[in-house]
């Protein structure tokens, strides 16, 4: 079994084990990594800091979902309803009852994993494609409720307050930069501690075989239902995230397109992996962009396409790209990153 340490370095007590960051070298890439990360607003422009937020967003519900389907294999295809729960729910704490909103926060993450409770019992019952078949219907349902309440605006949305904390608003690209990154980190630390404990392997024991592990004694009804609430909290933290960056909220943000995109993240950078959620929601937002600046220049250039086609090229590219991962890299990003890093090791033996 891969341990992920150089060759020849061994490991000599179980804390050793199973420490994240393990050698001198992991710690000089990471205290590297944060200080390029937190450094940005000083050389990247208000545009791509931007791209940045929304990509740090991204990482936290995908990672929700990852948790939930790579994990624990319960297949989600509503995941953005349950992020729409955390948003509305900040919004009206905030706005409404003017809640700070470090308060807002957690109750809106809180929100969110409780109705991916009551939707997670399904779970018990189907499974895979009926499974996902359930979570759209939790969608539809839960924009169908937001629509119709007073307090969350309804049809129309409702404006959203920037976040406040300790007197400090958060206004401007940089400074949410620096909200939101803090928030991604600390997921994604949780999300890798998660994976190593014994409900991480409970999860992944009800995702390769529910009836051995239940078998071995590991009770479903307990992990299913508490792999909906985590992935379904870390949706609402999102989506708290997003009501505050954006500062207006309507369910038209949060499609059920946008469920889909959630689910090819994880297909591309790497579903059960915890740098999975990080790579796909990397390329997918890149991909995006790319596709954003490509539209403009294609529709000009070509004249013999036909009208509205570059309107319907960024799904048209997104869904080409799933399924060559699908056909050429099932695994991901994350498993072509190990084959590379694995091949680095290896290099100086081959020469």
């Amino acid at each position: 079994m891969s341990t992920g340490l150089p060759c020849g370095t061994r490991n000599y007590s179980y804390a050793a084990d199973m420490a994240i960051i393990r050698t001198k070298t992991h710690w000089a890439l990471l205290l590297v990594g944060l200080a390029v990360l937190f450094t940005a607003p000083l050389y990247l422009s208000v545009y791509w800091l931007g791209v940045v937020n929304l990509i740090g967003i991204t990482i936290v519900a995908a990672m929700g979902l990852n948790l939930l389907t790579g994990y624990c294999g319960q297949l989600s295809v509503g995941h953005a309803g349950f992020i729409a729960v955390g948003a509305f729910t900040s919004a009206v704490l905030t706005s409404r009852l003017e809640l700070p909103f470090l308060i807002a926060l957690p109750l809106a993450g809180l929100g969110a994993g409780l109705i991916g409770l009551l939707f997670g019992v399904a779970s018990l019952r189907v499974k895979g494609f009926y499974l996902a078949i359930a979570t759209i219907a939790a969608q539809i349902i839960i924009m169908w409720v937001i629509n119709h309440l007073e307090i969350t605006g309804g049809f129309t949305g409702m404006s959203v307050p920037r976040a406040e904390i300790f007197g400090i608003t958060f206004r401007s690209p940089q400074s949410l930069f620096f909200l939101i990154m803090v928030v991604t980190v600390g997921v994604v630390f949780f999300a890798k501690n998660l994976a190593r404990t014994r409900i991480g392997r409970a999860f992944v024991a009800v995702r390769d075989n529910d009836l051995a592990a239940e078998v071995m004694g590991i009770n479903l009804f307990r992990y299913k239902l508490l792999a909906f609430f985590i992935g379904c909290f870390l949706a609402g933290v999102a989506g708290s995230l997003t009501a505050h960056w954006i500062s207006f909220v309507s369910t038209e943000h949060f499609s059920i397109t946008d469920s889909i995109l959630y689910v090819g993240m994880i297909i591309i950078g790497g579903a059960g992996t915890v740098l999975g959620p990080i790579l796909g929601a990397i390329a997918i937002r890149l991909l995006q962009q790319g596709v954003t600046f490509l539209s403009p220049t294609l529709e000009s250039s070509v004249d013999w396409l036909p009208s509205g086609f570059t309107a319907g090229l960024a799904p048209f590219v997104f869904g080409l790209v799933i399924v060559l991962f699908l056909v050429l890299e099932p695994r991901g990003l994350a498993h072509r990153w190990n084959l590379f890093k694995a091949s680095y090791r290896l290099w100086p033996f081959s020469h």
